[in-house]
């Protein structure tokens, strides 16, 4: 299955969580999109709950199918912590993510297109890859002649507050992953469990 490219405010009403992170999708129509959505009284089954789980997750950070899963068996092979929180924390560790996070994009969507674009630097080295792994330390900053993007410099102007586990410099364009995140400080809407109670049961 492809990545999604489709109105992310529809999906967003349909699993009741904002794709975007402004939340004003939910707030507009806090109900599922269709014709009888207001009157949506249907109750959904065990492995229904873990599935719409699951799509909210993937849809939140964008990710194919593939992807999604291969990222899950990578979790599964980490030694310390839970399977749930350790698929969690690799999501957050991917660089259009750290991207999003450190306030560089509106959202993860933009922050894919940067980063594939070739605006965003690792230690000083452009990647293009969107899912390379960020490692605690690492400095993200723009290329310089990307500073000048009307795209960027509007992010950063438009970011209020950035998480804890992050840090980041206006002046330069550059940022860091302070350290990995705790479970409170990521999708504190998502329960991972049903995740991997949905992927037990296709593995």
């Amino acid at each position: 299955m492809s990545r999604y490219t489709g109105p992310s405010w529809k999906q967003s009403r349909r699993y009741g969580i904002s794709l975007s992170g402004s939340g004003k999708e939910i707030a507009r129509r806090n109900y599922v999109p269709g014709q009888h959505g207001p009157n949506n009284r249907s109750k959904l089954s065990e492995y229904g709950l873990q599935l719409a789980e699951k799509q909210k997750l993937r849809f939140s950070y964008g990710l194919s199918e593939r992807q999604f899963r291969n990222l899950y068996i990578a979790a599964t092979k980490v030694k310390e912590g839970t399977v749930g929180f350790n698929f969690m924390t690799l999501l957050e560790q991917r660089l259009d993510n750290v991207v999003f996070r450190l306030g560089l994009a509106t959202t993860r969507r933009q922050a894919r297109q940067f980063v594939n674009h070739g605006h965003i630097l690792v230690d000083g080295k452009r990647v293009d890859i969107p899912s390379f792994r960020v490692q605690p330390g690492q400095v993200i900053s723009v290329r310089e002649k990307s500073m000048k993007v009307p795209a960027i410099l509007e992010a950063v102007e438009a970011t209020k507050g950035r998480a804890n586990f992050v840090s980041f410099d206006a002046d330069k364009l550059e940022g860091t992953l302070v350290r990995l995140p705790e479970r409170d400080e990521i999708n504190p809407e998502i329960n991972e469990a049903l995740i991997v109670e949905f992927y037990n049961k296709m593995m």
